[in-house]
């Protein structure tokens, strides 16, 4: 079998040490929304990765919808986070902030003071979600984003790129997916405005357009990768009609841009719906970065798709939660070590930093 996983590889002006991405998974130990000792050391271990990407990080006071997610718009983040990437750099590694508003998906208990709950369309989601301070509460409705709100954010997610690069990072993913702000705009089941940030897909990509071309002029797009999950059902979002046509005009914009990577979410080995494989190996031709594939990977399967050209980069989730060495173990076959379920998303060291 070959070893492409293992190979060193570019992205953009950086060498990589090899082709394994730790995904971006939202562990909520940010007490206080500041990242912290903890996360230097969970961050710092993983750093055989040759990408790391981190956890969903809020541009905007008003995009922490999570209990104890961090944050990048303050100096205090901008320290905790200087801790976690020298941790990084200091074993070899390279890291990526994923910027993520959650938009919608928000509780004013997770929230200071003074901040809004802004959405595309004022469209409350199904559901419940955690909060500290009262356990599981429903989702409020938001406020429909008017034109200096959505202009609000776009600078916000500009200002946290400048703040990435300070805090030490080598660059940003904008997080396009799994329902949360941009992904809100591109999708039918959350976007119903009729002006021109809603309706048709030019109108519906440009709110991830203008983030993308702000946080290019901020940082340069070799410093930017955006993440995208067509055909996802999460956080309710739907697919239309539209969607494959949507998603290679925004490549098209994207490739204008000249971004670093495009990042696919599929999750279909977790039960997601599938992504369709046209429209993967469409963007795939189609876009002139780096593509990361993601979705259930295992070592042979990750190099079966490199040596197939299908991805350049694979990207790695749960398995990365219990096994702080996991490049070794793909690389040796040992069994990885099972994730506990039940300390995903809470407070302290057990099932983080204790593997």
């Amino acid at each position: 079998m070959t070893q492409t996983l293992f190979t060193p590889t570019a992205l953009g002006n950086l060498q990589l040490k090899n082709r394994v991405v730790m995904a971006p998974l939202t562990r909520s130990r940010a007490t206080g929304n500041v990242p912290n000792e903890l996360m230097k050391k969970y961050y710092g271990l993983r750093a055989d990765a040759g990408l790391i990407i981190t956890e969903g990080t809020s541009p905007s006071p008003n995009g922490l919808g999570y209990a104890r997610i961090p944050g990048l718009f303050s100096d205090e983040q901008v320290q905790g986070w200087k801790q976690v990437t020298d941790a990084v750099h200091a074993n070899g590694g390279r890291i990526f902030v994923q910027l993520m508003h959650t938009g919608r998906v928000s509780h004013p208990a997770n929230m200071a003071a003074g901040t809004r709950i802004v959405a595309p369309s004022a469209l409350a989601l199904a559901g419940d979600m955690w909060t500290d301070s009262s356990g599981m509460q429903p989702y409020p409705v938001p406020e429909e984003m008017s034109e200096a709100d959505i202009d609000a954010a776009i600078a916000e997610y500009a200002h946290a790129a400048k703040l990435a690069i300070q805090a030490g990072f080598d660059g940003v993913e904008l997080h396009g997916a799994n329902g949360y702000l941009i992904d809100q705009f591109f999708n039918t089941a959350t976007n119903q405005r009729t002006d021109r940030w809603g309706g048709s897909i030019e109108n519906r990509i440009r709110f991830a357009v203008e983030v993308a071309k702000a946080s290019v002029a901020a940082i340069g797009a070799e410093r930017i990768g955006m993440r995208i999950s067509p055909y996802g059902a999460f956080n309710g979002t739907a697919p239309d009609d539209e969607m494959d046509a949507m998603y290679l005009r925004l490549v098209e914009e994207l490739n204008e841009l000249g971004l670093v990577y495009i990042h696919i979410v599929d999750h279909s080995a977790m039960g997601a719906p599938e992504v369709s494989p046209a429209l993967k190996a469409n963007i795939r031709s189609a876009f002139k970065g780096r593509y990361i594939l993601s979705g259930g990977y295992d070592a042979a399967r990750a190099n079966a798709d490199l040596d197939a050209d299908r991805g350049d980069l694979v990207a790695f989730g749960r398995p990365f939660i219990s096994n702080p060495a996991l490049v070794q173990k793909l690389q040796n076959g040992a069994a990885p070590t099972p994730p506990d379920f039940d300390t995903f998303y809470t407070p302290g060291e057990k099932g983080y930093t204790d593997y």
